[in-house]
């Protein structure tokens, strides 16, 4: 029976992945490193900031400091929030589904995003009442495709109840490949929103749809019902 359904955010409730990649290209290019956008979406998409720049060091055989990390990190937030304020887009349909789904579930985010980032999202949909839990970069040491990020949040999600949920009673929704496999590594299922990848990328997930506009909250369950007997 599914008991919760996990969000993630960028390029599931907001189209950010391309406001994300710009400036990630921005920083590696001042450091020499170009970033191809088709490099991005097939590594670098599920990760957060910190295993981006990690990943972009390491493959071109740049030795990385903590400190010079952080440093970079800094500065692709201070490129990144001034843009994503002024080119902001929810996906059609999420704001609904949202809070359709809020009305009979409780409800989490797990992202590689930062968390003012993400918080600025929800606020600016109106849906911030909606989640009881909000996971972000700060909350975790291992990014997508890790499952620590949904794993964390099913953690405080079960801290607030007497129930516990476990995680065959989960849904997640995301839009990578890479998210599909760490909700799986999590034991929980997955509906992908073809918003990021063409849908044979993402055919590992239990559900594969355009969109969550329109998206019944009955045909999100059905992946919960039991096998009907021959």
């Amino acid at each position: 029976m599914l008991k919760t359904i996990i969000f993630d955010c960028d390029g599931v409730i907001a189209n950010t992945e391309p406001l994300h990649l710009a400036a990630f290209q921005k920083v590696l290019g001042e450091e020499g490193i170009v970033l191809l956008n088709e490099d991005y979406y097939r590594h670098y998409l599920a990760l957060d900031d910190r295993a981006c720049f990690q990943t972009a060091f390491a493959h071109h055989g740049i030795p990385l400091t903590q400190g010079k990390l952080a440093q970079l990190v800094q500065r692709k937030k201070a490129y990144f929030e001034p843009v994503l304020r002024r080119h902001l887009q929810l996906f059609p349909g999420v704001v609904d589904f949202i809070r359709e789904a809020a009305a009979k579930y409780p409800l989490a985010i797990a992202s590689g995003a930062l968390r003012h980032e993400v918080e600025l999202i929800v606020q600016y949909g109106g849906v911030r009442d909606c989640f009881q839990v909000i996971v972000t970069a700060e909350d975790f040491l291992n990014s997508k495709p890790h499952p620590e990020p949904f794993l964390k949040a099913l953690r405080l999600l079960n801290e607030k109840r007497e129930d516990k949920i476990q995680p065959h009673e989960c849904l997640v929704i995301e839009d990578s490949f890479h998210g599909v496999q760490a909700a799986h590594r999590a034991g929980m299922r997955c509906v992908a929103v073809t918003n990021s990848y063409p849908p044979e990328q993402l055919s590992a997930a239990e559900m594969v749809v355009e969109s969550l506009a329109g998206l019944p909250l009955k045909e999100v369950e059905s992946l919960f019902n039991p096998p009907a007997t021959p």
